[in-house]
């Protein structure tokens, strides 16, 4: 893993369309609407509760642990227009076939599927990451039948790299090379 950041500014990112900020646990209630027949649910890797909101208080406390820890993690993304939470996204440190790696890591509420979000979120991380020079590549990890995510990737300039298994899943990893 990476060492902990130290750039606050990764907490108070705007792109054209979006706003990113540190999530709260007054977050639950709207992200549990990402976990209410979300077809995607299988590719994120990792069981969680059945509950809506007892899955959206996890994933929340999981980035607040990240914040504390490693100081980046998920960010609440705000569609700027309506002010809505319509989904999450940051760089998360991981560890992938023994390399340090950033992961471009995004997900959006089904309503605001196909309007562009994921790409335009996605790009902005890329973007933070290398515009700090926090890494020789980025990278981000997609269920192969995750056909969305994988578009996302390749919007977002990134290659098929290597196949891997991450949380006992088949992952593809796209990334820059660098």
């Amino acid at each position: 893993m990476y060492p902990k950041l130290e750039l606050d500014r990764y907490f108070n990112q705007e792109s054209e369309r979006l706003r990113y900020r540190r999530l709260s646990m007054d977050d639950i209630s709207s992200w549990a609407t990402f976990f209410i027949d979300n077809p995607n649910l299988p590719y994120l890797g990792r069981g969680f509760p059945e509950d809506p909101e007892e899955a959206a208080q996890l994933w929340i406390e999981r980035q607040l642990d990240r914040y504390e820890n490693w100081g980046a993690g998920h960010l609440g993304v705000i569609e700027k227009k309506s002010g809505a939470l319509i989904g999450m996204c940051g760089l998360l440190s991981r560890e992938i076939e023994g390399k340090n790696e950033y992961e471009v890591a995004y997900s959006i509420k089904p309503t605001f599927w196909r309007k562009g979000y994921g790409t335009e979120m996605a790009r902005q991380m890329k973007e933070f990451g290398m515009e700090h020079k926090l890494a020789p590549r980025f990278v981000s990890m997609i269920h192969p039948d995750n056909v969305g995510s994988i578009k996302v990737a390749q919007n977002n300039g990134m290659t098929f790299l290597f196949k891997s298994t991450y949380q006992e899943m088949e992952v593809e990893v796209y990334g820059t090379e660098g």
